[in-house]
């Protein structure tokens, strides 16, 4: 970070994935009780499981997307709105330009600066650095004088997009995206300044919150406008936290003060009733993932406990009633959202792939607030599940929707005309390692597992410390401390391991195991047991001591393959039982099979074998973790005359990558046979 950067961004308290910082103007105002540890502070070891998808990230997925920025017109949308500027400067009748698809497609723009940002950071790059500067020249082009900044408008006053509505925030509520653009502007602004110390984007972002803050309020002159598709709310807090100006983060706040207030109400985009009173996960996933996690900012920044309250309240609903095994939410592609409680189809379930990063950005929030492990453990459950399925293997192909099952009509895409899981991925990617550590006090909590090298300070002072591990492959876990400091680590015993799914009834492990733990420093061991629970803080292992350069921490879970069963309210999944191993949902798919796995049996006490597999994906082979076991197919309905099969499984991030074929999760559990 260039000098400029550090002494704006003043070290007080870090929070969230993306390792923003206070500004030293809000210290001593309301915050997350839990410090996050940036991602900077993080350098994962190349060739580990994160390591290779943030490689894949660096070399496929960002330059894949600024070229589709360049193919689908992204940059042109900029280039007819200055024009479009310049002429009415002159004088001129303007050109008749018309805006892409979509409103929202600029932030395909934002998005993707966001993700190579987080990278410049890790992995600098003079050449990337100047690409991004050279797209922001595009960009600030476009701004109008007062800071507006919608190209879906401004290139063609007089006929903008039909989403756009005749003047400013005039459809804001039904379509227009003006605050949508805005928030993801702000985000990949934020992203670039940390990087490069240049305010070129980041003061683009500042004029356009500003003139959102100067027309939309209480004022006799303002209007009252709430977002129609939320994430102004969060990219506000992050510039309150930056800029030390409160006009943002009360900007923020309004628009969840006024959500079901103004003339819309519709559970579609949770404006049905104000937020403090909603308590069921409702209407488009994603719109709702960003409202619950700038509800959760905004409770943290401002000390509004009737906010958490809220959220507290949604989140039991949405992990006990709507989530699929796979961290997955939205059931729908009709709305792109939640139905009702226990409606999880898995063939038509929707799972958008930017819910499964909004899930996670819940998660991370709750978490920091609260500081109990179950709300990794659904980050976590969402993260190598949900989010990575929405991208291949190589980083070059895409999932918008995330089913349980397939008949062999999903198929992975290079692109997508509305464009948001992809660039979305671009961003996400990259920011992952700011998810693994948090701090509060002298205490460090270790909450993912990955090899990487962790450089912050705890209590005050300098602290290193490398983890080796083969995560999610398997569970031994090395830790060395390279610079010590007296410090609690706080290590995150997994749901998984401590017997529970998910932190609610939603799902439960079937099989009756009791996998158990070992922890030792220094070879001493301090826990080796199946029966833990007595010695955990809210789902940590505590060890607090003085530690000494060269300490190492020891950690085994016992990561049996394990078989899962639904709440019977889920009604596609009576009678059904899935498979997981450690963090990892795996499934059956039709290339590994000689039968149709569709109609796959797997009877009560089925032993599984563990086997190393590797996938070949354009020309490159991909590691993983197979599960092999004896099965039997069900073609007639009749389990008298099943026959004998082998079943493979593998895990569901990599399924789709080898041509069109069936595909499963839940599968027939003993005599009960699903009539199809």
């Amino acid at each position: 970070m260039k000098t400029t950067a550090r002494i704006i961004m003043t070290v007080c308290a870090v929070i969230l994935g993306t390792g923003i910082r206070t500004n030293a103007k809000t210290a001593d105002k309301p915050s997350y009780p839990i410090g996050n540890v940036p991602f900077t502070s993080v350098k994962v070891d190349e060739g580990s499981f994160w390591g290779e998808r943030i490689r894949q990230s660096r070399e496929v997925t960002i330059p894949l997307a600024f070229s589709k920025c360049e193919e689908t017109d992204r940059y042109t949308n900029f280039e007819h709105a200055a024009a479009r500027m310049a002429e009415t400067a002159r004088g001129e009748q303007g050109g008749d330009y018309h805006p892409t698809q979509f409103p929202f497609d600029d932030t395909d723009v934002y998005k993707t600066i966001e993700g190579a940002s987080y990278l410049l950071q890790t992995y600098p790059d003079a050449k990337l650095e100047a690409y991004i500067d050279s797209v922001l020249d595009i960009v600030a082009a476009a701004q109008e004088p007062d800071g507006y900044l919608y190209t879906a408008r401004t290139q063609n006053p007089e006929h903008p997009h039909s989403w756009a509505g005749p003047s400013r925030w005039s459809a804001e509520e039904s379509g227009s995206h003006e605050l949508y653009d805005l928030g993801h502007m702000v985000e990949g602004a934020i992203a670039h300044y940390q990087a490069t110390g240049s305010r070129k984007f980041l003061d683009i972002a500042i004029r356009y919150a500003d003139c959102v803050c100067r027309e939309i309020g209480y004022g006799p002159e303002q209007k009252i406008v709430v977002p129609g598709h939320q994430i102004a709310e969060m990219a506000l807090a992050k510039l309150y936290l930056v800029t030390g100006d409160r006009k943002y983060l009360d900007e923020a706040k309004l628009f969840l003060d006024n959500k079901g207030k103004t003339a819309r109400k519709d559970k579609y985009d949770q404006s049905y009733l104000p937020v403090i009173e909603q308590d069921e996960a409702v209407g488009h996933s994603v719109r709702a993932g960003y409202m619950y996690s700038g509800m959760a900012d905004v409770a943290a920044l401002t000390g509004d406990e009737s906010y958490i309250k809220a959220i507290d309240r949604i989140w039991d609903n949405m992990v006990g009633k709507k989530m699929y095994l796979t961290g997955g939410i939205g059931s729908t592609g009709g709305s792109e959202g939640f139905t009702e409680n226990y409606d999880l189809p898995n063939m038509n379930g929707y799972c958008e792939t930017c819910a499964a990063i909004a899930n996670v950005y819940m998660n991370h929030r709750l978490f920091l607030l609260h500081g109990d492990s179950r709300y990794i453990d659904v980050l976590e459950r969402a993260l190598y599940n949900g989010v990575i399925s929405g991208v291949s293997l190589d980083g070059g192909s895409f999932f918008y929707p995330n089913p349980l099952e397939s008949h062999g009509q999903h198929q992975r895409q290079a692109w997508f005309g509305c464009a948001c899981c992809p660039s979305n991925i671009c961003r996400f990617i990259p920011s992952v390692p700011g998810y693994a550590y948090a701090v509060k006090d002298n205490s460090l909590y270790i909450n993912l597992f990955f090899s990487n090298t962790l450089n912050t300070s705890v209590g005050g002072k300098a602290f290193r410390m490398k983890l080796e591990t083969s995560y999610p492959d398997d569970a031994d876990m090395k830790f060395t401390i390279e610079k010590a400091a007296p410090a609690t680590l706080r290590i995150r015993i997994p749901g998984w391991v401590r017997n529970q799914t998910v932190p609610t009834d939603l799902y439960s492990y079937a099989d009756g195991r009791k996998p158990s733990i070992e922890i030792k420093v220094n070879g001493e061991v301090l826990i080796s047991s199946d029966d833990f629970e007595s010695e955990l803080d809210n789902g940590y292992f505590c060890i607090d001591r003085k530690w000494k350069k060269g300490d190492v921490i020891d950690v085994h879970f016992d990561m049996p393959v394990r078989t899962v069963s639904a709440h019977r309210q889920v009604v596609e999944d009576r009678g059904r039982i899935a498979v997981e191993r450690g963090p990892l949902v795996y499934c059956a798919e039709w290339p590994d099979n000689s039968h149709n796995v569709l109609n796959t049996v797997l009877p009560a006490g089925s032993e599984f074998e563990i086997r190393p597999f590797s996938m070949e994906v354009q020309g490159r082979s991909y590691r993983m973790t197979s599960i092999t076991t004896s099965a039997l197919e069900d073609w007639a309905g009749n389990i008298q005359k099943a026959r004998p099969v082998t079943l493979h499984l593998i895990p569901y991030y990599a399924w789709a990558h080898r041509g069109s074929g069936n595909m499963e999760v839940w599968m027939n559990a003993g005599m009960h046979v699903r009539q199809r």
